[in-house]
């Protein structure tokens, strides 16, 4: 139901699953096998996996703690998108390779829940596309010490008013890994 014309392809996007950005995570092994099996099911329905990498002052680019988990791998056609901001769009080239591949609905999984997660979500949504959160393949850190609820809670909350969000003409919601369904039938 995506709003873009001419779009009518899924995407899975995996945000942000690097070493520096997971090393703290809740559930990280859980969350990174259930990204890995999102990589997989969407690579054998031949659904383009795009990869978004994470840069700034406390990730430098090219270092240990900026490169991609060493359970997952990009294929070398899949894109790798780097971005210095929460919102996966604002200044990179994401909106670019989802135009090329045709794409209108994104499945996303990744961290930061309660950052860059948050932050694509609302940016497809508002852009025109169809966003779909996969309820366990995200995750966050510990952030308790300044002021945010645990991120058991953080997660919750997120699936919770994903889950209900609506927008003129595209469609959102949360779905488990094991129930996604890349053909958004």
């Amino acid at each position: 139901m995506t709003t873009l014309e001419d779009r009518p392809g899924t995407a899975l996007l995996v945000i942000d699953v690097q070493n520096g950005v997971v090393a703290g995570a809740h559930e990280r092994d859980a969350v990174v096998a259930n990204v890995g099996a999102l990589v997989e099911r969407a690579r054998q329905a031949e659904v383009p996996v795009v990869w978004v990498q994470h840069a700034d002052d406390g990730l430098e680019h090219g270092s240990e703690d900026w490169r991609i988990v060493p359970e997952l791998s990009p294929a070398p056609t899949e894109p790798v998108v780097e971005k210095s901001y929460g919102d996966s769009f604002e200044d990179t080239t994401l909106e670019d390779e989802l135009s090329r591949l045709g794409v209108g609905r994104l499945v996303v999984a990744g961290a930061q829940t309660d950052m860059c997660v948050r932050s694509t979500l609302h940016g497809a949504l508002a852009r025109g596309y169809d966003a779909i959160l996969v309820a366990d393949a995200h995750t966050t850190e510990d952030l308790t010490e300044w002021g945010a609820p645990p991120p058991a809670q953080v997660i919750a909350h997120t699936n919770l008013y994903w889950g209900g969000q609506r927008a003129p003409g595209r469609s959102a919601g949360t779905v488990p890994t094991a129930e996604v369904d890349f053909a958004g039938t």
